[in-house]
């Protein structure tokens, strides 16, 4: 059975912004979805997050779907840089980065200096698929959209779509649908 695993924000829950529209839309196509609580959310750390994907996935195979949204895109490239030889389906990273601007606060930045010094094998996780798309926002709030994006395409050969006035994605955004990112997740289950 096609399994997709949608991990969300910093902040976020599995109820928030888009994630359960998204996994109503897909169950209803036949998709096991599971959407995880993580860890700590408002103060997510590398291996509690990547610790607790891995006990939540379990096995991987090529019916498997990552879709992560900010710091759940970090997340998903971390634990799939962690297995071993397998084949993964496919990937969607919806407001994907490396590098951030407009934090608020030291608390913020200290949470979120790891996640952008601590390197990514992206070798590692560009050979589990050649299927990822990258949306991001051309008006993000948190800056550098262009620097994130050629780092995607470079690094992980990603297809990077630049959506218009979309924000961080987030509810807050006015984004309780993604009919783009459900479009991607099909069309890579068909090929």
């Amino acid at each position: 059975m096609k399994k997709v695993i949608i991990v969300h924000r910093w902040d976020g829950t599995p109820e928030s912004d888009w994630y359960p529209w998204l996994k109503r839309e897909l169950e209803s196509k036949g998709f096991e979805v599971i959407v995880p609580e993580m860890p700590e959310t408002s103060e997510p750390s590398i291996e509690n997050w990547v610790d607790h994907l891995r006990i939540v996935v379990g096995s991987v195979d090529e019916e498997t779907y990552f879709v992560g949204h900010s710091i759940g895109c970090q997340t998903i490239m971390r634990y799939l840089s962690s297995l071993s030889d397998v084949k993964i389906g496919g990937i969607v990273f919806v407001a994907g980065w490396f590098n951030l601007d407009n934090l608020e606060g030291e608390e913020v930045v200290a949470i979120a200096k790891p996640w952008i010094e601590t390197p990514i094998d992206f070798a590692k996780v560009r050979n589990k698929t050649n299927k990822i798309t990258v949306f991001l926002s051309d008006n993000e709030p948190y800056g550098f959209v262009d620097e994130n994006a050629s780092i995607f395409e470079d690094k992980l050969d990603a297809k990077v779509i630049i959506e218009s006035e979309k924000g961080h994605f987030i509810e807050d955004d006015g984004i309780t649908e993604v009919p783009e990112v459900l479009e991607e997740l099909l069309r890579f289950s068909k090929t």
